[in-house]
């Protein structure tokens, strides 16, 4: 059976408690709303169909929070403007889409639901001078209604989702935190074993999904009990070492595959042993017991350490006991999603990595849009304009940060064209025959349940979500509705103008092409590496990783998108987050060395290092770099104050940073040879 038919046919208990939650959610916010003689009381319905699409009960609130502080700072830059401008159309637009391109702009630069905030900021502030400047009310009581019934709705979904199959975030992050586990084990079990990087991409790729479900979500954890914060900084932690494990793990598997240096054959035998202890902690569920399973491993790797180890094999088993520190540290996080109380961390939030070029093509592309449908607005007088500018104004923002956003943007037009004649049967014909609110929940309830039947599937969620919020703007509920078939044609057209803006918009301003998202990549992250080469390490440390955490979590999403022997460009994130740590490893064990010579060869390989990571990047050898890794290696090995171990430590570190580089070089030229 076909998803479509599975999903209306053979819903799943989960879609049909959460459509009957949103249906209610929605109808008790219309009823108070006519009961309260609200202006526009539909707004109410789609405020709690918004609040409703993730019903767990800290998302709720946390964007119940947003949405409602957006809307009251929209709506007073909407009285500013107005105040300015009352007698002035055109200066007043003006002003207004300075305004929603500065909300699209900084919506790009956060995420979550802080991101729908901003977004209805520039809603409510383009309602308010809209239909103040179409005289049907005063520019205040427009103002008052917009917070009103946006606050309503947000009220009654936040305590439907509260009494009605309440669910919480809480055991969402822990289904999300044992998925990353899993896939990450996983993946990195196969990488011991032998499996090529190409092969293993959708496992590479499958652990990051959740672990983006995982990190997006975790804020929302903190509005539903006092542990929420440990559970949001446990997710903190777990984001953090999957993505250092991951990264170790890729230059794990270069040692292990390195030709010109043969490996001992016991640390080659551990190696394989390491795989089968990773495949067996994912199998436990206890986190308490493959955490103890993975340290009798990692104490094997000490026993094993002796100075008859080559360089090479040296360099692997300290590999092989990073990874396992590293997944021990990530159950640790696990363990405390659910028990907080038990588990002290310290784990602040990751450090973003904002790109203020895409936030503000977004911010322009959203301008251009609502300039356009505002032209057309003034220019025809037209009645049913400010639902075209709702709609081109809303969804240009909230589908500025997906990676396809002219291909959701269609599937949104299927599912707004297939509410028309939906809201027509049940909307007007039937409706225009009932009297009282019963008949109208039962008639409005019919196209509402189906529709939020079809939004509880992830296959038809991006046509049935549409077709619930068209159904209610053709249908617009209140207490002097209208059922002329001339009213109900002009909406309908003021959909599809306001949708096809939308995608004409990012069909003319697209987003990056993948060429220079891994040019702008290479810059912020040599940016950054430029940085770990001259801060403090223990100042650069954390706040490297995060904004590498952050940039591999997009990069995935980028890397989606690109046919299967193009994904690159995490690849290229992880090598980068690799060198990083290498260079902080580095910077640890020879700043404080007192060797002018040593010291002398050391600041001509820091100064080289982030430019290294360019030439790479772009497919070309860096061969200052490798010599003067080559230059340093003999230095370390003529210092006689460092110790044995220490200098087997350093040159082994820097050989493989030098033979890292050169791979990666080989590795994107023969990717930007495919991709031309």
């Amino acid at each position: 059976m076909s998803p479509f038919l599975q999903a209306f046919l053979m819903p799943s208990s989960t879609a049909v408690k959460f459509a009957l939650k949103g249906v209610i959610a929605m109808f008790l916010a219309l009823y108070i709303a006519l009961w309260m003689d609200l202006e526009r009381p539909y707004w109410a319905m789609i405020s709690a169909a918004f609040l409703q699409i993730r019903p767990m009960s800290g998302m709720v609130i946390e964007k119940g929070l947003c949405q409602l502080g957006g809307t009251i700072i929209g709506a007073l830059v909407g009285i500013l403007i107005m105040s300015l401008f009352a007698q002035a159309r055109v200066p007043a637009l003006m002003m207004l889409t300075c305004w929603i391109m500065l909300c699209i702009y900084s919506a790009s630069l956060t995420r979550n639901n802080f991101a729908y905030g901003f977004i209805m900021g520039a809603v409510t502030a383009m309602l308010v001078v809209v239909i103040s400047h179409s005289g049907a009310s005063s520019v205040f009581d427009v103002a008052v209604s917009r917070i009103s019934e946006i606050g309503l709705g947000a009220l009654c979904a936040t305590l439907i989702s509260a009494l009605l199959w309440p669910t919480h975030v809480r055991h969402h992050l822990a289904r999300q935190a044992d998925e990353t586990l899993k896939q990450a084990f996983t993946y990195t079990a196969r990488r011991l074993e032998g499996h090529g990087s190409r092969e293993m991409l959708p496992t590479l790729t499958a652990s990051l999904e959740p672990l983006m479900t995982l990190e997006t979500d975790s804020q929302a954890a903190r509005y539903e009990d006092p542990s929420g914060p440990g559970r949001v900084r446990g997710a903190h932690l777990l984001t953090r070492r999957t993505m250092r494990l991951l990264a170790t793990t890729e230059a794990l598997d270069q040692l292990l595959r390195d030709p010109h240096s043969p490996l001992d054959v016991s640390v080659r035998h551990l190696a394989r042993e390491t795989s089968t202890i990773f495949l067996e902690a994912k199998a436990m569920d206890d986190p308490a017991a493959a955490r103890e399973r993975l340290q009798q491993q990692r104490h094997v790797t000490y026993e094993l350490e002796t100075e008859a180890l080559s360089t090479l094999s040296l360099r692997v088993l300290l590999g092989l006991r990073e990874i396992l520190g590293h997944a021990s540290i990530m159950l640790e996080a696990r363990a405390t999603i659910d028990h907080p109380e038990t588990h002290r961390l310290r784990s602040p939030s990751l450090s973003w990595h904002r790109d203020h070029l895409v936030a503000g093509v977004n911010g322009l592309r959203a301008g251009v849009v609502f300039s356009s449908v505002a032209v057309f607005w003034l220019m025809t007088s037209w009645t049913s304009g400010t639902t075209a500018l709702l709609l081109a104004t809303l969804f240009s923002g909230i589908f500025a940060s997906y990676p396809n956003p002219a291909k959701v943007g269609t599937v949104l037009l299927k599912g707004m064209l297939a509410a028309i004649p939906s809201a027509f049967l049940f909307g007007h014909v039937l409706l225009s025959q009932a009297n009282g609110f019963p008949m109208l929940a039962m008639l409005m309830g019919v196209p509402l349940f189906i529709g939020l039947l079809g939004a509880g599937h992830p296959v038809t969620i991006g046509y049935s979500l549409p077709f619930t919020v068209a159904n209610i703007l053709l249908t617009m509920p209140g207490n002097d509705m209208s059922f002329a078939i001339d009213s109900f044609l002009n909406r309908g057209l003021a959909v599809v103008i306001g949708v096809c803006a939308m995608v004409m918009g990012f069909r003319l301003i697209p987003a990056f092409s993948e060429k220079l998202i891994r040019r702008r990549l290479t810059a912020a992250t040599t940016r950054d590496l430029d940085r770990v080469a001259r801060r403090p390490p223990r100042q650069t440390d954390i706040w490297f990783s995060d904004r590498m955490a952050d940039r591999l979590l997009k990069l995935a999403r980028h890397d989606e998108m690109l046919p299967e022997d193009q994904r690159h460009l995490l690849a290229l994130g992880l090598f980068g987050l690799d060198m990083g740590r290498a260079c902080l490893r580095l910077r640890r064990r020879l700043d404080d060395v007192d060797d002018a010579k040593l010291q002398t060869a050391y600041q001509d390989l820091l100064e080289r290092f982030a430019k290294s990571f360019t030439q790479s990047s772009n497919g070309q050898v860096p061969h200052d770099f490798i010599d003067a890794a080559h230059t340093l290696r003999e230095r370390v090995t003529n210092c006689e104050i460092l110790s044995t171990k220490r200098r087997l430590l350093i040159d082994g570190l820097v050989e493989r940073m030098a033979l890292s580089f050169e791979r990666q070089a080989g590795q994107m030229a023969k990717a930007l040879a495919q991709a031309s």
